[in-house]
């Protein structure tokens, strides 16, 4: 649809302006390509002038809009303020300006000044552009990324049928007009270039290059004094105003304080000099400056004037009056470090295009001089163009842009300078960070929603996770703070003062908390002030910024209206500071760290270190862990904005992202599942470590493994299926008969165990909880499913030993005694020891123990046959069939008990008389070299079961406790004798609890 006509004024063309001479021939060539690069020197006009040309020369402005960017808001609206006053028009009339904070711009005006950022943001309603039908994109060679990216997105529009009315004119003051050209090739046709002259005057350039070996400590202190000497070298010639520029605020501040002092100093006496010679006026120019502030330097004064500028001075705004340019040849310059996700906000040189824009400031009412504070060889070596900031930021709302949009992937989109891979890779990554994009780097809803929403994509993902948390109320206000400027103003003269005002806002525990309550104060103070001037008093007053609470306001009500076009239901109650954190959490998942109570710094994402920053309410008592809005890197790394997280936070906000590690897989009894420690890292930070999470859904093949070898092998399990109970109960059996024997071979190995549990527990069974549902579902129909049988688990070897040789249980004169087994050689109860109640210690028949049991007895004699004297041995073999012979001379074969009640060594004093003719005696037998475990143990226990002694003599413990049994055998004798007169050693084994 097209719009009216608009109704054009009359212009003219200041002569005095180089590009007015040659406002003819770009005209023509505006009517005759689509695209026209005018490369203009500083101060030829072009910025004011262009506009002009192409809506009454040139026919534009009739079917839309002319369309002016600028790369700073500052110089938005100052050029829309310009050029409404050369057309003799009040600003918004024919010429407006929009920008993030306001609009001036009525429906009658034909051209339209604005940062590149509205026209890129217009182009998500307007992809398009119908709005416009010509375009000035203005000092393109600061290649800014929206610079960079509108110039991109142009050239596609210009390429397709549907813009072909369309008109694009790209200036700059010093640009590589043929690469630009080249971009712009159309039809096979590179764009025309038009070069305009810029100067009025000649501009000498000195150089001063700082002596090294008279450099102070602190070089940042010795700057503002190489300005005051530069400034007065200049004013001893001729006097005029001065342009410094410098790389930042800070350095601005600096500067001003000390050139006052010096002025002040100068003008008093104490010091003669061209400072002292008439009244001075310092300014400051910056793009954070008040815009009364801003407008005393464009505002003439009687005085000689020293005007401090950043960058923002270099190329559109044109400061009236400036004579002289001290150039200090740095910028603070932006740069994203893909590695570390920082951003690091450093003082760099600038370029050699940059320093000949700053000469080409003045020139412009007489003959210039540009001062640079460093050498010739410095500025030789220096790059020819500022590194464009494509190749030194990020892109992540590039791509969620162009995702938006449907345009071509990033890797095909036609950049002047195309990104390097890592970039892309980083931009992609950070958009999978906030779930914009899935794995295949594609679009996802909550990606669409941010495309919506006119904030950086970290930010406009809080606001989404605020939205789903119920806390979108201070979300909006959060979010709005971090897409604008801090209202709360330090003076250098009265940063205490400041600081106490600030100090009822602070939050130990949250800086985002503190914002918030800092803009219920806004809103409680607009409710009670009468007034926007006693309003801006009391604003004042308490070092809060009205231009900026403004522009917070604002940037609120454009968020706040987002919202609500998608219909985003926003919390009436308050929200707790868990909703809060965790939402403000999912956007900032690079921006963690966590320190030790001992350590300074804290350890952060990307292997980074930090430090809190000074000015934040939590830099006197940091926590553990926290989150910052972020991490800016001024020689020393900062987090800013900061708040206290709990680590649990991080998980649900980060799952997607963490890394996952284990260790020390191994089966947990108690558990009934295989248990490993995991370890969580977010981006190289460890967040959680020696975490017990089961193991088995993880890796199935070990889970089972260790099931099988573990619970069903080693029996380490507290299980009460019938299966385990029956195979525990028969495990036990045999392993005490291996005590018993003597023999730890008679179990089966492990290995034979696994491989018959492999052949029957099915795949996919990892844990008790598994195999515990598999086993009843099963069981009904297998009968002895998993049962192992005896036969199975004994060796073929052991085939035939059984445990009757081995009794648990011996009777000794009517008395029943308790005998238990060990085999563990070295030990005090190695071998079978015999449990003696006190009162029975008498009545143990100590013969009787000496032929032991049955299945040890054989032991016993072989190893006293082969103590004696070789002599005597020597009629004895085979040794193995002549003490078989023995034991069956002398024992029962149906009980195994000694027939004659001699003790062991008498008897076979008796058998090599009887059956080898041998004279032995007691003495021949060496007892020391036999085993101790061949010797019974006796353990000599209280009424309650408790061990009084140990020892493998008889004699020995009745000697010790021979008088104390006599009494305890007593007692028990009299506790029965009423009821069991006629059997009283009968009855004490009863009384004694000896069985």
């Amino acid at each position: 649809m097209t719009p009216d006509l608009r109704p054009l004024p009359a212009f003219e063309f200041p002569e005095a302006l180089p590009v007015s001479a040659r406002r003819d021939e770009i005209a023509q060539a505006i009517m005759a390509h689509p695209v026209v690069i005018v490369c203009g020197e500083t101060g030829s006009g072009k910025t004011t002038q262009l506009p002009k040309i192409a809506a009454a020369l040139a026919g534009r402005g009739r079917r839309g809009l002319i369309g002016h960017t600028q790369p700073r808001r500052l110089a938005a609206t100052t050029v829309a303020r310009r050029i409404a006053e050369e057309l003799g028009s009040p600003l918004g009339t024919h010429v407006g300006h929009k920008i993030r904070f306001s609009e001036t711009f009525s429906r009658g005006a034909c051209i339209k000044l604005m940062t590149d950022g509205i026209l890129l943001a217009e182009s998500q309603a307007d992809p398009l552009l119908r709005a416009y039908d010509t375009l000035i994109i203005d000092e393109a060679h600061e290649r800014s990324l929206n610079i960079d990216f509108l110039l991109g997105y142009l050239r596609q529009l210009l390429e397709g049928p549907r813009r072909d009315d369309l008109k694009l004119v790209v200036t700059s003051a010093t640009i590589d007009a043929e690469r630009f050209a080249r971009h712009f090739t159309l039809g096979g046709q590179a764009a025309p270039v038009i070069e305009v002259s810029g100067r009025l005057y000649p501009v000498e350039i000195r150089y001063r290059e700082f002596d090294e070996a008279a450099r102070d400590d602190d070089d940042e202190d010795d700057l503002p004094s190489r300005i005051e000497e530069a400034v007065e070298e200049l004013w001893r010639e001729r006097p005029g105003d001065v342009l410094v520029f410098l790389p930042g605020e800070r350095e601005i501040r600096d500067a001003a304080e000390h050139l006052r002092r010096a002025h002040a100093r100068a003008t008093a006496g104490a010091r003669g000099g061209p400072l002292g010679r008439g009244p001075v006026e310092v300014l400051p120019l910056f793009s954070r400056l008040s815009a009364a502030d801003q407008q005393r330097v464009f505002s003439g004064s009687g005085g000689r004037r020293i005007v401090l500028a950043t960058n923002v001075a270099e190329t559109s705004l044109t400061v009236p009056g400036i004579r002289y340019v001290i150039d200090t040849g740095t910028a603070r310059v932006k740069r994203y470090r893909y590695r570390s996700k920082v951003e690091q906000l450093q003082i760099e040189p600038i370029s050699q295009a940059a320093a000949n824009q700053r000469a080409g400031r003045c020139g412009r009412v007489a003959d210039g001089v540009c001062l640079r504070l460093y050498g010739e060889a410095d500025f030789a070596a220096r790059p020819r163009f500022t590194d464009p900031e494509v190749l030194r930021s990020s892109l992540a709302a590039v791509i969620l842009r162009m995702k938006a949009l449907r345009l071509a992937e990033i890797e095909a989109f036609p950049f002047i300078d195309p990104p390097p891979r890592k970039a892309i890779a980083d931009g992609y990554a950070l958009l999978r960070e906030l779930d914009a994009l899935d794995e295949r780097n594609q679009l996802t809803e909550t990606g669409r929603q941010l495309a919506r929403l006119p904030v950086d994509p970290h930010i406009g993902r809080m606001l989404l996770a605020a939205r789903d948390g119920q806390c979108l109320r201070e979300m909006l206000v959060i979010a709005a703070s971090l897409s604008s400027q801090d209202p709360r103003e330090r003076p250098m003269d009265a940063q205490q003062a400041a600081d106490q005002q600030h100090k009822r806002f602070a939050d130990e525990h949250s800086d985002f908390t503190a914002i918030v309550k800092l803009w219920d104060y806004w809103r409680q103070a607009q409710a009670e002030s009468p007034s926007n001037r006693r309003l801006q008093t009391r604003l004042e007053r308490e070092f809060l910024s009205p231009r900026k609470l403004r522009e917070w306001s604002d940037v609120h009500g454009q968020l706040a209206d987002a919202v609500a076009d998608m219909r985003w239901r926003v919390n009436t109650s308050p929200a707790t500071h868990e909703q809060l954190h965790q939402a403000l959490l999912t956007g900032m998942l690079g921006n963690l760290g966590t320190r030790a109570p001992d350590e300074p710094l804290y350890q952060g994402t990307h292997e980074t270190r930090f430090a809190i920053h000074p000015g934040s309410a939590l830099a006197r008592k940091p926590p553990r862990w926290l989150m910052a809005a972020e991490l800016v890197d001024t020689g020393r790394l900062y987090a800013r904005t900061v708040a206290r997280i709990e680590p649990a936070w991080i998980e649900r906000a980060a799952g997607h992202l963490i890394r996952r590690s284990f260790s020390e897989p191994h089966w947990e009894r108690k558990a009934g599942q295989v248990v490993a420690f995991e370890r969580g890292v977010l981006y190289g930070l460890t967040i959680w470590s020696q975490r017990r999470v089961h193991y088995g859904p993880r890796d199935p093949v070990l889970g089972r493994e260790l099931l099988i070898r573990e619970a069903l092998v080693a029996m380490d399990w507290d299980s009460e299926l019938p299966f385990f109970r029956h195979n525990r109960r028969l495990i036990a059996e045999i392993r005490k008969l291996e005590q018993q024997i003597r023999r730890p071979d008679l179990l089966v190995d492990e290995a034979w165990l696994r491989d018959w549990f492999e052949a029957r527990v099915p795949e996919g069974v990892h844990s008790g909880a598994l195999l515990e549902r598999w086993y009843r579902e099963a069981a009904p129909g297998s009968p002895g499913l998993l049962e192992l049988s005896r036969e199975e688990l004994m060796r073929k070897d052991a085939a035939g030993v059984g445990s009757e040789a081995f009794p648990r249980r011996i009777t000794l004169r009517g008395l029943g005694f308790d005998l238990d087994y060990r085999f563990d050689p070295g030990a005090a109860d190695d071998g079978a020891t015999l449990t003696v109640p006190l009162f029975a210690l008498n009545q143990v028949d100590a013969v009787r123990c000496e032929w032991l049991v049955p299945g040890m007895l054989a032991d016993k004699v072989a190893a006293l046959v082969k103590s004696l004297p070789q002599k005597l041995r020597r009629h004895l073999v085979p040794l193995p069939e002549w003490v078989d012979g023995f034991i069956a001379r002398w024992t029962d074969t149906q009980t195994g008990q000694a027939k004659a009640t001699l003790p062991l060594v008498n008897a076979l004093i008796e058998d090599l008389r009887q059956t080898r003719q041998l004279a032995v005696s007691a003495g021949d037998f060496k007892l020391e070299t036999v085993p101790a475990h061949l010797f019974m143990n006796f353990r000599l226990v209280d009424a309650h079961g408790g061990v009084l002694d140990l020892s493998r003599h008889l004699a020995e413990l009745r000697a010790r406790h021979g008088e104390r049994a006599q009494g305890s055998f007593q007692e028990a004798l009299r506790r029965v004798a009423g009821r069991v007169a006629s059997a009283p050693v009968a009855a004490a084994a009863d009384a004694g609890g000896g069985a």
